[in-house]
């Protein structure tokens, strides 16, 4: 039997390439109320098999259009999982453009709604230092719920666990990986009409329980809301961290605090600091339509190129969570366990 040329070889491999490229497939998910808190409203971004197209959604009144699937049955075995925590008055989107690029690299991504602050949250919630507390257990819910009552409908491999925080999503993601947080080092000057600050001057901080959660094995952290002021309360924070601060930063968090979660932290960080962004520009890109609705949101400083910068930093996250993730667990993350 004659075997193929090299170029026929060559050419048959490009054409399988191009048939199994995969798209981001995307699901709404409630993991239901349970004895630790309300429902949550998450969305699961999959690896799926049919060409993506455009889909309109709902972000609190504004109409993004996201790449994706709806309801596209998951592709693959053993899948990776990644937890997305948004900032304040976020949602299921803030990060989407984030979310399908890991999705169509063949992670699961779940993205959520913080059950005490979100898009549609009160000010009241939002300002109460219980909203904080909340953000770990909300996480720690998530995986609980698609390791076990989603594990059938998409394979997650539980070894394979990372997450992606920006702003109190960041303090989020350093909870998780163990940091304590020391709510009498505010980071910015606390006001008086913000209940949260009246709670730290009285020294009414609302019981809880530790953060850490070993089953999470890597970590990508962006413009931190920081409650961490030196090593002690970092010490515990051992896994693999890719750390990103804004140049300008905003809504409270300064570039010098990054800089200081970077030096306390046990282990140096993957550091990446981008020139002249704001803290806003981690939010997704966003199209001349939606920033005449989100504004606030929209705006970065002058010359900035927020497309271009997420462009770098999907493909910065993306290559932290193959390095880390799909190789299985590393002998750094094995060594993480409870906390007594």
């Amino acid at each position: 039997m004659r075997s193929l040329p090299l170029r026929k070889v060559l050419l048959t491999v490009c054409l399988l390439l191009t048939f199994t490229v995969r798209a981001a497939g995307v699901r709404e998910i409630v993991v239901p109320a349970d004895a630790t808190g309300p429902e949550i409203s998450a969305q699961l971004w999959t690896p799926c098999a049919v060409p993506a197209g455009p889909l309109e959604v709902d972000s609190g009144g504004a109409t993004l259009t996201i790449k994706g699937v709806k309801d596209c049955a998951p592709s693959g075995t053993g899948i990776p999982l990644i937890l997305v925590s948004h900032g304040m008055y976020g949602d299921v989107f803030s990060h989407h453009d984030t979310a399908e690029v890991l999705a169509d690299a063949g992670f699961a991504v779940v993205t959520l709604n913080h059950t005490r602050d979100s898009i549609s949250s009160t000010r009241e919630s939002v300002d109460d230092l219980a909203s904080f507390l909340v953000r770990p257990v909300d996480i720690k819910r998530a995986i609980t719920f698609f390791l076990s009552d989603l594990q059938e409908y998409v394979d997650i491999d539980p070894r394979r666990i990372g997450f992606f925080g920006f702003s109190r999503g960041g303090y989020t993601g350093l909870i998780l990986a163990g940091a304590v947080p020391d709510f009498h080092a505010a980071p910015f000057p606390c006001p008086e009409e913000f209940f949260m600050c009246k709670q730290i001057r009285d020294n009414n901080i609302p019981d809880h329980d530790p953060g850490d959660e070993p089953r999470i094995k890597a970590f990508v952290i962006a413009d931190p809301v920081s409650f961490f002021p030196d090593k002690s309360s970092l010490q515990r924070a051992i896994a693999p961290i890719q750390l990103w601060s804004s140049d300008h930063g905003g809504m409270g968090v300064r570039p010098e605090d990054v800089a200081s979660v970077k030096r306390n932290l046990p282990a140096a960080p993957e550091f990446h600091r981008e020139p002249n962004s704001g803290h806003l520009s981690f939010q997704f890109p966003c199209s001349n339509e939606v920033a005449k609705v989100m504004s606030f949101v929209c705006t970065d400083p002058p010359g900035f190129d927020r497309a271009d910068f997420h462009k770098k930093l999907n493909a910065q996250v993306l290559e932290f969570f193959r390095k880390k993730l799909t190789q299985g667990p590393s002998s750094e993350s094995q060594t993480r366990t409870e906390y007594p």
